[in-house]
């Protein structure tokens, strides 16, 4: 690949950091390490009236707890800076200036009023979509309709002003999608956007095109939603004579109902949808991740594990899917069962302990490292070795309605017959393989199967229909506690 490669992601802090923001991010940063190149972050706080103040603090936890780490950002600087935009606002006010010098842009000094006016009025002659475009600038109130003298009058009494891209009314505009291949638009579908607002400040699309080109940025991978703004930026490119970068836009990700997944989707169907709402949840970071690359991406084979090391290994922007990526929550779900279970209990147990504490719990180390491996098959996220695991800590209070469906008419004498083997048992031979030993005797002699007598006795000692193995799990609480519990169950349950 010809010169150094130079991604960057750009989020606006406008709201916590999104989980396609995150998508974005991860295919930047993959695509860079691959290529032994930078990642950038850049904070295009341009639009002040959205700025929301802890917004760009929660975009930079979100990566670092990811995994994703930047060579420049606001906090890092390199040769580059500043990396917030609000900070670089002259430098735009420049290049806006060059484009009108060069008649490639325009002062436009239109009220909010007169801008309404203008759409009703195109509405009114039939103009379903009314814009500020190469045929309805020369009504309105600009430098190109405007004598020369009554502009720098405007100007030199500071009345307000935009300034507009002045977009050709018959021009096809093609470039290269590195995922999609060829894409073009006809110029005349195109609005005149505006480059500069009356405050100073630059649109996203100014400050985009300036940025890259100041910044080095090689190649350019975010959503397809900016899609359609593209040709506006290719055309800024080539005003200013500069090459632009290599384009490449990310397919949407779609909800499991149809469509994209919008903020009211991912609640309606319980999918988190802030990357913070992963970090709270206590995701494993790996999961999020190996799950996010999958999202429009594959390798193309089999495989679906891979570190954040394999995934800049195998990444490449031409295995990136053009149609959408459905959220598949189950699978996300798997992919954190999976990295649960190759972590070992030394180091689960610090996280294990500070969830515990959370529900009041004070674990013992030694107990507790016994308990994880025990429960690693079993659960989903790291809270559940504490919340599903609470019998470990204490008798159950009550027994789930679900789980009382086990109990048959026979379970109180299987359970009795069941107490009076393991009370004979001393505390050293209370083990889980003689604790099966017994589960088998008992069957035996009453002549029933395995279900009979296991369901009942987890719900006993357990007060839950599922969970860990459940012979070791009797050793683990020891001859006293379960025989209490299965004692206490009798009583209650009857």
């Amino acid at each position: 690949m010809e010169g150094s490669v130079r991604v960057r992601f750009a989020p606006s802090p406008t709201g916590l950091l999104h989980i396609g923001g995150l998508r974005t991010a991860l295919y930047n940063y993959l695509f860079a390490k691959n290529n032994d190149g930078d990642f950038i972050l850049r904070i295009e706080d341009t639009d002040q009236e959205r700025y929301v103040e802890e917004a760009e603090e929660d975009i930079v936890k979100s990566l670092l707890w990811s995994g994703i780490e930047f060579d420049e950002a606001p906090g890092k600087p390199g040769k580059v800076g500043p990396y917030r935009q609000s900070e670089r606002k002259e430098m735009y006010e420049e290049y806006a200036e060059q484009l009108i010098e060069q008649g490639n842009a325009y002062y436009a000094f239109d009220t909010p009023e007169e801008l309404d006016q203008m759409r009703e009025r195109l509405k009114k002659s039939g103009n379903p979509a009314p814009k500020y475009d190469a045929i309805t600038r020369m009504s309105m109130k600009n430098s190109l309709t405007l004598p020369q003298e009554e502009v720098e009058r405007k100007l030199e009494e500071g009345d307000e002003y935009v300034i507009r891209l002045k977009v050709p009314r018959r021009e096809t505009i093609r470039f290269e999608d590195e995922i999609r291949g060829f894409v073009s638009f006809e110029s005349k579908g195109l609005d005149d956007q505006v480059l500069l607002k009356s405050d100073g400040m630059p649109t996203y699309h100014l400050a985009n095109v300036v940025d890259d080109h100041l910044m080095k940025i090689s190649h350019v991978i975010r959503g397809e939603e900016w899609l359609s703004s593209t040709p506006k930026h290719i055309l800024m490119y080539e005003y200013f004579g500069w090459e632009p970068p290599k384009m490449a836009h990310l397919p949407l990700i779609m909800s499991p109902s149809g469509g994209k997944l919008s903020k009211r989707k991912a609640e309606s169907e319980g999918i988190p949808i802030n990357t913070r709402d992963y970090i709270e949840q206590k995701f494993e970071p790996e999961a999020l991740i190996n799950f996010l690359a999958y999202l429009g991406w594959s390798p193309g084979d089999d495989s679906e594990l891979h570190t954040m090391d394999e995934l800049i290994e195998l990444f490449s922007l031409d295995r990136v899917s053009k149609g959408g990526a459905v959220f598949d929550y189950q699978k996300l779900i798997w992919y954190n069962e999976h990295y649960l279970r190759e972590k070992s209990a030394n180091e689960l147990f610090p996280r294990v302990r500070s969830i515990a504490e959370e529900h009041g719990i004070q674990p013992d180390e030694a107990y507790m490292k016994e308990i994880i491996p025990l429960m690693k098959e079993r659960v989903s996220k790291i809270e559940d070795f504490v919340t599903m695991g609470r019998f470990f800590f204490e008798d159950p209070k009550e027994y789930e309605d679900q789980a009382m469906k086990k109990w048959k008419d026979n379970s109180v004498d299987l359970l009795q017959a069941y107490v009076d083997e393991i009370e004979k048992l001393n505390v050293k031979e209370f083990k889980a393989k003689k604790l099966k030993d017994k589960i088998k005797e008992v069957i035996n002699e009453h002549d029933v199967g395995f279900g009979p007598l296991m369901m009942p006795l987890r719900v006993a000692v357990t007060g839950m229909g599922y969970g860990p193995d459940l012979t070791p799990t009797l050793e683990l609480l020891g001859k006293e506690t379960t025989i209490r519990r299965i004692k206490t169950a009798i009583k209650r349950l009857g």
